[in-house]
């Protein structure tokens, strides 16, 4: 479509050009509050903030998910007395090679095969518990 100005060549409207852009960001403000899901203006700008966040946050899950893994396989290892970075130093040097995820699912699963590769661990390095105040080495025999 054109509009014709008084003395003016046609110029275009942009009319289902808008209307689709306008649509497009109507459809991501879906389920926004108050006025930023029916006017564009502000549906625009909390559709450009919203993505802001999803994009940040993808990426803050993936830490959060890694934080939390280590906190739990810490917390299994030191109740057999070994810490968290002892423990995968020890499983690294032994050519035991299971991820940070993988080790919380055995921690939280399946706390005996957790404990044997602790016990694997302790065992490879000739060492009792790592933690202070425990037996530092085992006894020559």
């Amino acid at each position: 479509a054109q509009r014709a100005t008084a003395g003016h060549a046609p110029r275009p409207t942009r009319s289902w050009q808008a209307a689709m852009h306008k649509d497009k960001v109507l459809r991501l403000a879906k389920g926004f509050r108050g006025r930023a899901k029916n006017c564009v203006r502000i549906a625009r700008q909390s559709v450009s903030r919203a993505l802001q966040f999803a994009y940040r946050d993808r990426r803050q899950c993936k830490r959060e998910f890694r934080s939390l893994w280590i906190t739990r396989v810490n917390a299994a290892a030191r109740q057999h007395g070994v810490t968290y970075g002892n423990l995968s130093h020890g499983l690294k040097q032994e050519g035991i090679a299971l991820n940070t995820k993988v080790l919380s699912e055995l921690a939280v699963q399946e706390p005996e095969s957790f404990r044997s590769l602790v016990d694997h661990v302790k065992a490879a390095q000739g060492v009792d518990s790592f933690l202070p105040g425990k037996a530092a080495r085992a006894p020559a025999p």
